[in-house]
């Protein structure tokens, strides 16, 4: 496709650490769906507040660039 660029996800990670939602809020559209698709495969360490585990929504860059 020859592109490169960046794309801006909106994500929730659930307390085990997973994605429970994402959505493209910036970038191009064809790099998006890339870029989800990756997304929606990691898995986090749980985000901890005074001990327990909590879902959080956090913003992720993921880049593009040509060799």
């Amino acid at each position: 496709m020859h592109k490169q660029g960046t794309v801006e996800i909106l994500a929730n990670i659930t307390k085990s650490g997973s994605i429970s939602s994402a959505k493209v809020i910036k970038g191009d559209l064809m790099l998006g769906q890339a870029a989800l698709a990756a997304v929606k495969q990691w898995k986090y360490k749980p985000y901890t507040l005074d001990g327990q585990a909590v879902e959080i929504q956090t913003q992720i860059s993921v880049n593009f660039k040509l060799p």
